[in-house]
């Protein structure tokens, strides 16, 4: 399986890292030293890094993915943290109840639009989806980065972001961004408003959009610990020792 494993001698739930749309496994690499005796396993989501040949054409799909890739790595107690499609990944896969599943953490991750809202959206990601599989991948990352969400970001942040993504695989982002368009998820609000799984979320001061979600989630969501760090939508790069923190925290209480 291609992915980094951290093993550790004790028998503590491995803390399981998803990263978002055109990123990889290594963006967890600060996050992952910040973790003092937590085992870690980051992984390359399909359509990226190592696994850029494989494809999942559904959430339930990607389910399935990351259940046979923990099964093939022994892993039966775990934890997830996800970031942006990262997230919404981790959300779908844990509101299905897998068994050894006991924390989620998510960063910068949506819940869910409405039903009237998910046409647009899906709209909105296939056009972006047929630029990532046509066009030159620099013109897009380009283009991608002067989104509103990544309005933080400096001219240099920008630029940095830019280089590191051009390993990315057109085509193969265009399939994970149609296959996993927001627009195709599920609302998981009831859920995560009755789940009894401990959950964390962190959210940016910088990013009003995602910020004013996790405050939404903390009104309704008794199980959701709001984390709130300065910072914009991409917290595990700009505060990574913050990220680590609450969760060093979490794995300490349990001896």
């Amino acid at each position: 399986m291609k992915a980094e494993y951290e093993a550790q001698a004790q028998p503590r739930p491995t803390l399981v890292m998803l990263h978002g749309l055109l990123g990889d496994r290594h963006d967890w690499a600060e996050v992952i030293a910040a973790l003092k005796d937590v085992p870690c396993l980051a992984l390359d989501l399909p359509g990226h890094g190592q696994n850029d040949q494989v494809a999942v054409d559904s959430f339930s799909a990607f389910h399935h993915w990351l259940t046979d890739t923990l099964a093939a790595q022994d892993i039966h107690r775990y934890c997830l943290l996800g970031y942006s499609l990262g997230g919404r990944l981790a959300l779908d896969h844990a509101r299905r109840q897998p068994a050894g599943l006991e924390a989620l953490w998510l960063e910068s991750a949506h819940p869910g639009l409405p039903e009237s809202e998910r046409d647009e959206r899906m709209a909105h990601d296939a056009r972006w989806a047929q630029r990532f599989a046509l066009e030159p991948l620099e013109r897009v990352l380009t283009d991608w980065y002067r989104q509103p969400v990544f309005a933080d970001l400096t001219h240099a942040q920008r630029a940095r972001q830019i280089e590191r993504r051009l390993a990315n695989h057109g085509p193969s982002v265009a399939t994970m961004l149609r296959s996993t368009s927001l627009g195709r998820q599920s609302s998981q609000w009831p859920w995560l408003a009755e789940t009894s799984l401990p959950i964390g979320y962190f959210s940016g001061r910088q990013d009003t959009k995602f910020h004013t979600l996790a405050a939404r989630l903390a009104n309704i969501a008794p199980r959701v610990h709001p984390i709130a760090l300065e910072g914009g939508h991409n917290l595990h790069t700009e505060q990574a020792k913050s990220i680590a923190e609450p969760i060093s925290r979490w794995y300490q209480r349990l001896g």
